[in-house]
């Protein structure tokens, strides 16, 4: 037995424990493996479900990378010259800078310079110099910068990236619910073909007897072989249609180590009169109501607006002029007090606040500012595009969900009608057969209140399974399906 053979009957098995209070056992070894079964495996394990699980964890990366910008950062300098013997100087610097919610960036650190050919401008106290400030955006980038910006856009990322993962569950989970019910389908077909085409193979050997008594003509005969072969033409034609479905739901059948399964035939659906007209759980009202919070799609957009929104601040922040300052207290060597002898303590503290610092100030501003009306003005057309297409999505999405509520009500009286047509096919069918017996009829009409018979139970088949599709339809309509 290969692997892949032992995963199967290991799915089987496993199936069969995990279902047995949604299953019905056939026999000692067959199980119905219902609808709620199967989407319950297809979320456990379908690689696109399993990857669309990865965008979680890519929001948290870059809601982590975004946090980044705020980190601390330790920086160090150093810079020699010497030549012929001669030190000529060195200058170093060492500190530490801590970038802040509100836009300013504090920084503490020390300089130490010494050499013979030092520039004036350098000259520190024998001991270095340690100091201690701020350097703050007064101007743009007061109210937001490109650090904040991308911070808030990484949190609304991970939850458009939240709301995306719910949009593929709830697609995949349709497209895999469809192909059960067209599992379900070609397995009734061909549960009618092979029971219609039993039922003519009987009919034509009672006839064949009753030809050789001499109690029916030969043509009865041709008319019953006729019958017999264009049924298993059908079975035949069923029976492909069923391994091709078959085939096609196990594409949606996943194990661990992402490992394909394929249905085998100890796992059958449920047979058609056992199908109920299982209720949706959309309320239609408080759907159309909430559709703008709850469907990923239109979140999806409210999400992008808002990041828009995050970018037209920025862009917005861009027209006001640059005005950066700086402040930094210094000290001798590390006593930023630096008090003489002489000096009190509020005369020192003084000195540190009037005498040791250094300040700048920086100003610019481009005096036509194309460059930032023009970002601007083009993140305002974004925002009003993202607008109307959220307006034409709404209105699309809620049509869809009165089609679908339209389609399930439709099929469900379909149903209604068609199961009362089966059961009076029936009774024809039955009334035909009496007759038949007493020699009232012939086998051309009794053949042919089987066929209309069958096509009557083909029919309910495939209206009970669009039911079915119809409601999964709506649930996905309405962003729940997942």
């Amino acid at each position: 037995m290969t692997q892949i053979h032992k995963y199967i009957c290991l799915f089987v098995l496993f199936l069969s424990s995990c279902i047995s209070l949604d299953a019905q056992e056939l026999d000692g070894s067959t199980k119905v493996f219902t609808e709620t079964a199967y989407l319950d495996w297809v979320r456990k394990y379908h690689p696109v479900i399993q990857q669309s699980n990865l965008l979680s964890r890519v929001g948290e990366a870059y809601e982590l990378k975004a946090r980044g910008g705020f980190d601390p950062k330790v920086f160090g300098d150093i810079q020699q010259k010497s030549f012929d013997g001669k030190t000529y100087f060195t200058i170093g610097e060492t500190g530490l800078k801590i970038p802040s919610w509100m836009g300013a960036e504090f920084k503490v650190g020390y300089n130490w310079t010494n050499g013979i050919f030092l520039n004036p401008e350098n000259n520190l106290p024998a001991a270095g110099q340690a100091y201690a400030g701020v350097k703050w955006s007064l101007g743009r980038g007061l109210m937001i910068d490109e650090r904040r910006a991308t911070l808030e856009k990484a949190k609304i990322l991970q939850a458009a990236n939240l709301a995306e993962q719910k949009m593929i569950v709830n697609d995949i989970l349709l497209d895999a619910g469809k192909a059960y019910w067209e599992w379900v389908n070609a397995y009734n077909d061909v549960k009618i073909y092979e029971e219609a085409l039993a039922l003519a193979a009987v009919r034509l050997e009672g006839v064949k007897n009753s030809f050789l008594q001499g109690d029916k003509p030969a043509i009865d005969t041709l008319e019953s072989t006729i019958q017999v072969q264009n049924r298993r033409i059908a079975l035949n034609d069923a029976q492909v249609v069923y391994e091709n479905s078959r085939r096609y739901l196990s594409n949606f059948l996943w194990y661990e180590n992402e490992l394909p399964l394929e249905v085998s035939d100890l796992l059958q659906p449920v047979f058609y009169e056992d199908i109920l007209l299982t209720p949706t759980v959309v309320d239609l009202s408080t759907t159309l109501n909430n559709l703008d919070r709850n469907h990923p799609i239109l979140q999806q957009y409210e999400l992008k607006l808002q990041q828009l929104e995050v970018d037209r601040r920025l862009k917005k922040e861009q027209l006001k002029p640059q005005v950066d300052v700086e402040f930094n207290f210094l000290a001798d060597g590390i006593d930023f007090v630096n008090r003489p002898k002489d000096v009190d303590e509020i005369g020192a503290l003084n000195a540190v606040f009037t005498e040791n610092y250094k300040a700048g100030v920086k100003v610019g501003m481009p005096l036509f500012r194309r460059k930032e009306r023009a970002d601007l003005e083009l993140t305002d057309l974004k925002l009003l595009d993202t607008k109307y297409k959220i307006r034409q999505k709404t209105q699309a999405l809620k049509n869809k969900v009165l089609n679908y509520q339209e389609l399930l009500d439709n099929s469900r009286q379909q149903v209604a009608i068609n199961q009362s047509a089966v059961t009076n096919y029936q009774r024809l069918l039955a009334a035909e057969n009496e007759k038949f017996r007493y020699g009232e009829s012939s086998i051309f009409l009794l053949n042919s209140r089987e066929q209309k018979l069958v096509a009557a139970q083909l029919k309910l088949i495939k209206l009970l399974t669009l039911y079915q599709k119809n409601r999964l339809g709506l649930v996905w309509a309405a962003g729940q399906l997942e």
